[in-house]
């Protein structure tokens, strides 16, 4: 049995899926204490629970405390299985969160899978879609995962009830990844997607974009989508050589179009300004699947404390250590997830200490 105290550090739910991730991919129960305990409303939220849910599902295990409010949660992982799944947030709440819950599991099957998700696909201080889409698996594909992943609908906070399907291929053997730089800008394209409200303002978003980048009308995109609720998101997406960066700002009452636009420009360029290949979310998102697909490196930014906290879970889950260096004449720093995990042939169809 391991023990996660979920106040540590950031205190969030990413604790929580961290935990449980690890736990199904390494075959050892896993009993989290003090979860969200610093937070408004402490203890499980119904988009956490999804998360639980899904990675039961995904190696059929026994949960002991799944219920909303709950600030204790006990966990017994059984077999990784590949397969057909379909998780519900049953909320708003984010389904790429949910994904990437059951992720690692999954890249470790050695079978394809297929998964739906139903929920928000456009989240506050959460992963997009299409942040997940063109910037995270990306990476993955080239470590070997083969994947493949459709829209069918929006799922805008505070209504959500998106949909979105992914494909997973594992290879039989992983390849290292080292990222160092991003290489030649190839192009910037940026996408005003809203529903039910006036075109107007995707339109003016559209125009901002166009003057604030210099960019090629062609490569800028006003678009009515179909969602059951209300919303809109303005998404750059920066294609360089070796990796991909996708900023976003989500539209909300009493923020003008232009300002949602310039909001989205200014990540943008706070990324450019960086110099480093990852960007602080993108590093803490990619530790887990580099961990269990063979291990790689990267050079990012300052890292966040949500990533920190995420390390020492990581870390006290595992054994491992994960190295962050700072290079010379830099603000930025190297990240060395180790070749510590490998396929493990046992019953448990998971993951073994090297």
């Amino acid at each position: 049995m391991i023990e996660i105290d979920g106040s540590q550090g950031e205190g969030g739910g990413q604790i929580v899926r961290t935990a449980l991730s690890l736990a199904a991919c390494i075959g050892k129960a896993v009993r989290i204490r003090h979860i969200r305990q610093g937070r408004k409303k402490p203890g499980l939220m119904r988009q956490h629970l999804a998360c639980v849910n899904a990675i039961r599902q995904v190696c059929n295990g026994r949960v002991q405390g799944a219920s909303i409010g709950s600030r204790e949660l006990l966990f017994e992982p059984g077999v990784i299985a590949a397969g057909d799944y379909r998780f519900s947030v049953g909320s708003a709440g984010s389904t790429c969160l949910v994904l990437q819950t059951v992720l690692p599991a999954l890249m470790q099957s050695g079978k394809s899978s297929t998964i739906v998700l139903e929920g928000g696909t456009h989240n506050p201080l959460a992963p997009s879609y299409h942040f997940i889409e063109r910037a995270f698996m990306p990476v993955l594909m080239q470590k070997g995962l083969r994947y493949e992943m459709a829209i069918e609908r929006y799922g805008f906070y505070p209504v959500g009830a998106g949909a979105w399907r992914i494909n997973l291929t594992p290879p039989q053997h992983y390849q290292q990844w080292r990222i160092e730089d991003r290489g030649r800008l190839v192009f910037i394209k940026g996408f005003c997607l809203s529903a039910k409200i006036p075109e107007h303002v995707v339109e003016r978003e559209r125009k901002q974009l166009i003057k604030s980048l210099d960019l090629n009308p062609d490569n800028v995109v006003a678009k009515q989508v179909d969602s059951l609720g209300a919303g809109n998101i303005v998404l750059l997406q920066a294609e360089y050589e070796r990796i991909c960066e996708v900023t976003a700002c989500i539209g909300s009452v009493g923020v003008g179009a232009e300002r949602v636009a310039k909001n989205a420009v200014d990540l943008l360029r706070r990324y450019q300004s960086g110099g480093a290949p990852v960007s602080q979310h993108l590093a803490d998102q990619l530790l887990l699947p580099l961990l269990v697909g063979g291990g790689g490196s990267f050079v990012t930014t300052r890292l966040t404390e949500h990533c920190f906290t995420n390390i020492a879970v990581i870390e006290q889950m595992t054994g491992v250590k994960i190295d962050i260096a700072p290079l010379p004449g830099e603000r930025n720093f190297r990240v060395v997830v180790p070749q510590k995990v490998g396929l493990m042939g046992g019953k448990n169809g998971g993951m073994a200490l090297a």
